[in-house]
């Protein structure tokens, strides 16, 4: 392939950009849009409204996010952020080939879309479209393991075996890191918890990131959190508009054990951990101690403190207890994906992967 190729990861929650070759992507950004009325023009129609990117400070109640629980639900949006992400990438040139990753929830519309609009709306020479979990593997160096990706959509867990899935193991859980999001909402602002209010997302924001981790044991931590005497810990505070401060929880700084033990948290579903041990024993009994000797934990939600401790002590706990388990993890996880195809785009194993324009332009001929 080309010298670089222009590298798209398009999560639910945050689009990641480069130039392949890199050891990360070059721009990350919130996958958001805003629509406001035009100002020739205003009014509520479609036709009178437009799209621009990010969280509009003026109007911040008509952002949306184009893509939810890894379904592209508003390809307008999202062909907005591609020509953004393009126009950015081609001032040197025009002519570089551009790899996307896609969704395991994608659908062959889906990706026959993609096709159309890269091809013919954003004239790019090729493209390949790789699958999401298969870039994170490769991320990691390694062949054969599980991919355990839990980013701001879905949680999604994919053994495999000389670099090939074993799709019916393949568990896809749409519980992830937006859930997490709605708790701290909904638990710190309580009947006035507005999700377009940007003080609250602030709030939200800089809590997920800066004070929530992940217990070893939720009932040792909770005990021990409640113990502590009010204001001797700096980071379990927060500040409303006006400056007041407010003590967090002990439930709202150890909130990613929703994670872990959904049920706490009137969540359906199994934990993480069970998701990852249900995956690993639908594959043959043979491949239990190769598969659980390399798991690898990305995305964004992975970041926790506490988390690939916490999951590779549940995964050793009772099913593996006798296997040499192994986590294995990267300063980057939550770039694992665009890492990965950071790597793929330049193996001359994938060439046959690779669609031309002409070969595009060729297959839409009566």
């Amino acid at each position: 392939m080309a010298a670089r190729t222009i590298i798209i990861d398009h999560g639910s929650g945050f689009l990641k950009a480069g130039f392949s070759g890199w050891n990360e992507p070059q721009m990350v950004f919130p996958s958001i849009v805003n629509y406001i009325p035009c100002r020739e023009n205003p009014g509520p129609s479609y036709a009178q409204r437009r799209v621009s990117l990010g969280i509009d400070i003026c109007h911040p109640d008509t952002f949306s996010y184009p893509i939810q629980r890894g379904r592209i639900l508003n390809w307008e949006g999202v062909e907005h952020i591609w020509s953004f992400v393009l126009e950015r990438h081609r001032r040197e040139h025009e002519d570089f080939p551009v790899m996307v990753t896609e969704s395991p929830m994608r659908e062959p519309i889906d990706r026959q879309k993609t096709l159309e609009i890269m091809f013919e709306l954003l004239d790019v020479p090729s493209i390949l479209l790789a699958d999401q979990l298969e870039m994170s593997l490769y991320a990691s160096g390694l062949l054969t393991g599980v991919v355990v990706d839990s980013g701001y959509g879905l949680t999604r867990v994919q053994p495999f075996h000389l670099g090939r899935p074993l799709r019916s193991s393949r568990k896809t859980l749409e519980f992830a890191g937006q859930d997490l999001s709605a708790y701290l909402f909904r638990s710190l602002f309580k009947e006035d918890c507005n999700r377009h209010n940007l003080f609250q997302l602030e709030t939200v924001a800089t809590t997920q990131m800066s004070k929530c981790y992940v217990p070893q044991n939720l009932g040792e931590a909770l005990d021990f959190r409640q113990s502590l005497p009010s204001g001797s810990d700096e980071n379990n505070t927060y500040q409303l508009p006006d400056g007041t401060p407010v003590e967090l929880t002990p439930m709202q700084r150890l909130a990613p054990e929703m994670f872990f033990s959904p049920q706490v948290f009137d969540l359906q579903g199994p934990s993480i951990s069970q998701v990852a041990v249900d995956a690993i024993l639908g594959c043959d009994a043979a491949l239990h101690p190769l598969l659980t000797s390399h798991v690898m934990a990305c995305g964004g939600n992975t970041l926790y403190p506490g988390f690939t401790k916490r999951l590779y002590k549940e995964l050793t706990a009772d099913h593996f207890s006798s296997a040499k388990a192994t986590m294995w993890v990267g300063s980057n996880r939550n770039f694992s994906v665009w890492l990965g195809a950071s790597v793929v785009a330049h193996l001359s194993s994938y060439k046959s992967e690779w669609m031309s324009k002409e070969e595009y332009e060729e297959s839409q001929r009566p």
